[in-house]
């Protein structure tokens, strides 16, 4: 397994055009962790103003997988997530911290807290997820990410 640094993580989430469009970025990568943020713009926002629990799942899904990756090595996809919406995001930004809870050799079992950031007042949580990250399969994503690495 290949061991990943912060930069080579942040060069592979600026990859995908979703988490592009969203403004998510890698501020923490570690074996066995990765903490991603998103700065809060409206577009985000859903109907009453909240962030949308869409972009808090893609964050989470992000964070868990990435996680995952930091123990498994570089070519993984997410192979399942539950989350749980604890209260609204209402912050300027969210963050996503996520830890390896337990791993084989294919794949790693993660938990993932998500805050919002508010300037001034304590980071609220605002959900919680647990995700399972698995290699994929021989050679198909190989190539893709020793491009970007």
């Amino acid at each position: 397994m290949m061991t990943i640094t912060l930069s080579q993580a942040a060069a592979v989430l600026s990859h995908q055009p979703f988490s592009t469009h969203i403004g998510a970025r890698m501020v923490a990568f570690e074996q066995g962790s990765a903490t991603l943020e998103v700065p809060v713009r409206d577009e985000l926002r859903q109907q009453f103003g909240l962030v949308a629990g869409g972009v808090l799942a893609s964050l989470a899904d992000n964070a868990l997988t990435f996680a995952g990756g930091s123990v498994l090595g570089p070519s993984v996809v997410t192979s399942g997530f539950t989350i749980t919406y604890l209260r609204p995001a209402t912050g300027h930004t969210v963050r996503a911290v996520a830890s390896v809870v337990d791993a084989t050799r294919r794949q790693a079992v993660c938990h993932c807290e998500v805050y919002s950031i508010t300037d001034g007042a304590p980071e609220q949580l605002c959900a919680v997820a647990y995700g399972t990250a698995r290699l994929t399969e021989a050679g198909y994503a190989d190539d893709v990410v020793e491009d970007l690495l």
